[in-house]
């Protein structure tokens, strides 16, 4: 389940994009599902993406490492990296601060949350672990309304992620 952290985060991102935001109920192991319509969309004019969430303090952000990593269950990992979907999905890794009370800072000028998300599409990725799997996110792939609308224009037009 996804924390308040990483919901303020999507929720900013997600309306930022123009898109929309859905809780799948019951919980069916998918934190989240973003849409967003348009007539450009040319696969069809509502496009639906599955968001699974995670947030992590034990990597810092270190973006000269390559990348940051979240451990998920094996059965979360195998219900993401389907590779026959109709709905596509990513991971969405978040870092936050150690001290939660050093996350948020506001001024006149700015509102800043601090560090970010990166995605990653984890399609075909196989278990690694015996009951989970470090999955490692790209810090080149930075989670911010740019990147969500061109996730969701490559899925319009009938791609991947």
């Amino acid at each position: 389940m996804a924390t308040l952290k990483e919901l303020s985060y999507l929720r900013a991102v997600a309306a930022a994009a123009g898109c929309t935001m859905a809780k799948p109920e019951p919980d069916d192991g998918i934190d989240w599902v973003v849409s967003h319509a348009s007539e450009r969309h040319e696969a069809d004019c509502q496009i639906d993406l599955k968001i699974q969430l995670k947030s992590t303090w034990t990597s810092g952000p270190d973006p000269s490492n390559g990348f940051v990593s979240v451990n998920l269950s094996n059965d979360r990992l195998k219900l993401l990296a389907r590779k026959r979907v109709t709905v596509h999905r990513i991971l969405v890794a978040m870092i936050i601060p150690e001290d939660i009370a050093a996350w948020v800072e506001a001024t006149h000028d700015i509102f800043k949350l601090r560090h970010c998300a990166y995605w990653r599409s984890v399609t075909g990725v196989e278990p690694s672990g015996e009951n989970s799997t470090a999955v490692r996110v790209p810090t080149a792939h930075i989670f911010d309304d740019n990147a969500l609308c061109g996730i969701m224009e490559r899925i319009g037009k009938g791609d991947a992620p």
